[in-house]
């Protein structure tokens, strides 16, 4: 089929490589000159495991092509994709300028029958106001030419987004239109063979799918580190309890890790704009309200655990951290806790030394100005943060991270002491590596721990 993707980053991008990757003829529109020219030369503006190479493929194969120009996009494709973001506003509502703005653009522009498919994250209603738009811009031309409004949510796990994509648990289509759920179903053919993971519902209950999924499993996440900040009070290892809820098949494993809190593009957008949702409509949502709270405190754990060590005296420390992603396999810094640390830290006085596999860069445009003050210095690699440091805390459970040279830590660190903000590492082993260790539900030798068994 040909396709246009409007919005090349991280959705726009996985969605529209991915559809190359499955024969479609792709192209990708963006109102960046300087990224369509990267990308137009094969190089990715996001860090995704596979990305580069699945590009690099299907720019050579022809089946992928990038630009600024509208006009080109929409007379190429029978399937229009909206993926522009979707930032909050001050009082956390989606900001959705963007996706109106491309829904003028087709509107004003396209010239034949057209699918439009909303795939940015956005508030129940939404496709309906894109498809006034378009109906009001082609009111103003005088025209009448047959399109259809879509919601097709994504799911896409950063660092997996690929493998999300081409071995989808579910493909949400949200469709009034039966003529369009049959392209749809054709266009995801290729990735839905095995057995149907195909949904057809209404546009609205598709839009309102994708906050429900977010807001559930940012309430796991919430609820665990809940249960992690009582643990810790009361002298329970909360990695134990974690073994023990996680064996109930009816609340699993997944989310349910202690840790310094999430972040991300999503979640913490995402559980916002549902509450301001609620809001209009004169529902107050507790849950979902608290869900966010709990997080926005929880980041403020690992500071509160290194300030209380060194008595409240921080100035003149170096801190060194591990990980500034909000999670492995990915350089996106957006909302994560490591930010918070490191704000914190330098409020308090102490100097930073980071280390990130792969997020150095975005660090580096983000905090220039603390790079330039000296409060920040970006290593080159994980033991080299280590040098003059008083102490250690991890923030993102990279796997390189999980297993250090102890003997190095504690001969390196000033202060033989690690803060462990994703209960990464063995309690009992660092101590008996002659460091202390907290955790998030673990504190520093307040108590035995036994190992939980089956």
């Amino acid at each position: 089929m040909e396709i246009t993707i409007f919005g090349t980053g991280y959705v726009g991008l996985v969605t529209g490589t991915c559809f190359a990757e499955a024969g479609n003829h792709v192209v990708g529109v963006d109102i960046d000159p300087s990224r369509i020219e990267r990308l137009s030369q094969g190089e990715s503006v996001i860090f995704e495991p596979g990305l580069s190479e699945m590009l690099q493929r299907n720019l050579k194969a022809g089946r992928l092509e990038f630009t600024t120009d509208p006009q080109r996009g929409i007379d190429h494709a029978s399937v229009v994709f909206i993926c522009v973001g979707t930032p909050p506003n001050e009082d956390g509502s989606s900001n959705l300028s963007a996706v109106f703005s491309v829904a003028e653009t087709i509107g004003r522009l396209m010239t034949k029958q057209t699918i439009i498919v909303d795939k940015s994250t956005v508030p129940v209603g939404t496709g309906d106001r894109v498809a006034a738009i378009i109906r009001d811009e082609l009111r103003k031309r005088e025209e009448s030419i047959p399109f259809a409004v879509i919601s097709n949510p994504e799911f896409l796990k950063e660092g997996a987004a690929i493998d999300d994509f081409q071995r989808p648990d579910r493909i949400i289509v949200g469709s009034n239109d039966p003529w369009a759920t049959e392209i749809m179903r054709e266009l995801y053919s290729p990735f839905n063979r095995n057995h149907n993971r195909l949904m057809v519902m209404d546009l609205r209950s598709a839009e309102f799918t994708k906050y429900a999924a977010n807001a559930l499993l940012a309430t796991k996440i919430s609820f665990m580190n809940e249960m992690a900040n009582i643990a810790e009070r009361i002298g329970v290892n909360i990695e134990n309890v974690r073994v023990g809820i996680g064996s109930d098949p009816r609340i699993g494993y997944s989310f349910i890790y202690p840790g310094c809190g999430y972040g991300g593009s999503c979640f913490p957008k995402d559980v916002s704009s549902l509450e301001k949702v609620a809001e209009s409509v004169g529902y107050e949502a507790q849950l979902v309200r608290a869900v966010n709270r709990v997080n926005d405190r929880q980041k403020d754990q690992l500071f509160e655990k290194i300030f209380a060590h060194f008595d409240g005296d921080l100035g003149g420390k170096t801190i060194a951290v591990w990980g500034l992603a909000f999670k492995p396999n990915t350089d996106d810094m957006r909302e994560a806790p490591s930010i918070n640390l490191m704000t914190a830290l330098w409020n308090a006085g102490a100097t930073v030394q980071a280390y990130d596999p792969v997020a150095m860069k975005e660090a580096a445009h983000l905090f220039s100005g603390e790079i330039d003050s000296g409060q920040l210095v970006l290593m080159d690699d994980a033991e080299a943060a280590l040098t003059g440091a008083d102490a250690l805390a991890v923030c993102t459970e990279w796997r390189t991270f999980k297993m250090p040279d102890f003997e190095l830590l504690r001969t390196t660190l000033s202060n033989p002491v690690i803060f462990d903000g994703r209960n990464m590492l063995d309690p009992d082993r660092v101590e008996r590596e002659g460091l202390i260790y907290y955790g998030i539900g673990i504190g520093a030798n307040q108590f035995t721990r036994q190992p939980a068994t089956a």
